[in-house]
C-alpha cells in the first residue's frame, strides 16, 4: 500500500451527496485504517467511512478507470493511480451534468468547508493539519484549471515516496486530455448509480 492518501478528494466530496456524516467519513477515509479503529466512530460517520472503502474498491476495478491509469502506467508504475485520481477530480469539477457552472462548483466546495468544519473533533491529526490549506487555498475548487492540476500533482509529488517528479505526467494529462475525458464519462455514469444504490442500502440498514 503507497504511504500517502488518495487525492481525490473533490470526488469523495461529491459522491457523499451532501450528507453531512457520509462526508466526514468519505474526506477523512484513507486515514482511518482497521476495523477496531472504525468503532472509535459514531454508526453515521462509520457508514462513510465504509462508502470511502467501497468508492476506492470499486474506482480499482473499473474497466474505464484501468485503461486511464495505463496512460501514467509507464513513468509512475504504482502511483499511476493517485496521478489518475486528480485527473478524474479535474474532469468532474468540468462536468455540467454535476455542476452546471463555475460558480456551482465554488458554492459546492464552500459548503463542503462548512459541513467539514463542524466535525473537526473528529479529524484524525494529518487531515487536521491539511484541512486549513485545503479550505483557505481552496484545492476542490482549483482542481478544475490546469494550473491548479499541475499544483495537485506538485502536492502529490511531494507527500509521496520515491515518485518521479510530475512533469510527465502533467505532459500526458495536457496531451492525451480527450482520451482520457472519455475514460472519467464512462467510469462517472457507472460510479454515482453504485454509490446512490450503497447509501439506500445503508440507511435502510
Amino acid at each position: 500500500m503507497l504511504s500517502f492518501a488518495v487525492m481525490n478528494y473533490l470526488g469523495h466530496a461529491f459522491l457523499s451527496f451532501g450528507q453531512e456524516p457520509i462526508l466526514l467519513g468519505n474526506m477523512i477515509g484513507d486515514y482511518i485504517k482497521g476495523k477496531k479503529v472504525l468503532e472509535d466512530y459514531e454508526p453515521s460517520i462509520r457508514k462513510g467511512l465504509m462508502l470511502h472503502r467501497k468508492i476506492d474498491t470499486y474506482t480499482d476495478s473499473h474497466p474505464a478507470f484501468v485503461r486511464s491509469k495505463h496512460f501514467f502506467r509507464e513513468d509512475y508504475g504504482l502511483y499511476a493511480g493517485a496521478v489518475t485520481d486528480i485527473v478524474m477530480d479535474h474532469f468532474l469539477a468540468n462536468d455540467p451534468k454535476h455542476f452546471a457552472s463555475e460558480h456551482a462548483l465554488l458554492e459546492f466546495t464552500e459548503t463542503t468547508y462548512q459541513q467539514l468544519s463542524r466535525h473537526q473533533t473528529f479529524f484524525p491529526e494529518p487531515f487536521s493539519l491539511m484541512f486549513p490549506y485545503m479550505s483557505s487555498q481552496n484545492w476542490l475548487y482549483h482542481y478544475r484549471t490546469l494550473k491548479g492540476i499541475e499544483k495537485s500533482l506538485n502536492g502529490l509529488y511531494k507527500r509521496a515516496q520515491k515518485m518521479p517528479p510530475t512533469l510527465a505526467a502533467y505532459q500526458t494529462f495536457v496531451s492525451n486530455y480527450y482520451q482520457l475525458n472519455q475514460c472519467y464519462f464512462e467510469f462517472m455514469d457507472d460510479m454515482v448509480s453504485y454509490v446512490k444504490i450503497e447509501l439506500t442500502e445503508s440507511l435502510n440498514s
